[in-house]
């Protein structure tokens, strides 16, 4: 979910013996993939479509901005991982930061952005600071997830 084309086929490719399903809203999906990769058409928001206990891991990233319940999201993750597998969500956050000054906190780049962002996503009840609200370990801890583990990590970008 939410994930770029070349992570399926880096994973498809490492692990051949393995099926990866990608899910995205888009109907725009690559004509060849690797013969273990297929795509569907699906919205994470509404009831997902598989069995209780299909999955041993459930992926998913960049849902910010997207994402109305968090917690309904994540009950659909916890529903179809079976008991021992693992469920993975990485999200960013949208504000503007430089760890060397070249955007300056204060700036308009930086500020009105960030301001902008918050402004839309609570507009559309979808919101950007999922991390800075927690909402991402909030969303686990209510469907049921147990030993939670959060990294940060600076982006490569």
């Amino acid at each position: 979910m939410g994930q770029y084309l070349h992570d399926y086929r880096d994973f498809a490719d490492e692990h051949p013996s393995t099926t990866v399903i990608g899910t995205d809203l888009s109907p725009i999906q690559p004509a060849w993939v690797p013969p273990n990769v297929h795509f569907e058409i699906d919205d994470c928001q509404q009831p997902w479509t598989w069995s209780p206990n299909t999955f041993d891991f459930v992926h998913m990233r960049y849902l910010f901005g997207a994402i109305i319940d968090w917690t309904a999201l994540f009950k659909e993750a916890y529903r179809v991982c079976k008991p021992g597998g693992w469920v993975q969500s990485g999200e960013a956050e949208c504000e503007l930061r430089s760890d060397d000054d070249t955007i300056p906190p204060d700036s308009a780049m930086a500020t009105l952005w960030w301001k902008l962002y918050l402004e839309g996503g609570a507009k559309l009840g979808r919101p950007f600071d999922v991390l800075s609200r927690g909402l991402q370990r909030k969303g686990m801890e209510e469907a049921g997830f147990v030993d939670i583990v959060e990294r940060d990590f600076k982006p490569l970008y």
